[in-house]
């Protein structure tokens, strides 16, 4: 019995793990609808995001005004900029 109380505990933690990291990219910057957009659309890098105008970023659902604005100060923040965008 012990034996199976380790063992769920384990599987847990690696149920866990792996979950938290899926998803995870500008965890605690932009909101998850947001983020889940940008999933949808193979974005998990700001590299492949500077690929994108700002515009095109906006059409996308999810994306409002303080969403960009919080968006463009990140991405600011690491030298990476829209498409097009690069002031």
């Amino acid at each position: 019995m012990i034996n199976l109380v380790i063992m769920a505990k384990c599987l847990y933690s690696v149920c866990a793990v792996s979950h938290a990291a899926k998803g995870s990219f500008l965890q605690g910057i932009i909101p998850l609808p947001a983020r889940r957009a940008l999933e949808k659309e193979k974005i998990d890098s700001l590299e492949k995001l500077s690929d994108y105008s700002e515009e095109e970023i906006k059409q996308m659902c999810g994306f409002n005004k303080s969403t960009m604005q919080k968006l463009k100060v990140y991405m600011m923040e690491n030298g990476i900029y829209f498409k097009n965008n690069e002031s």
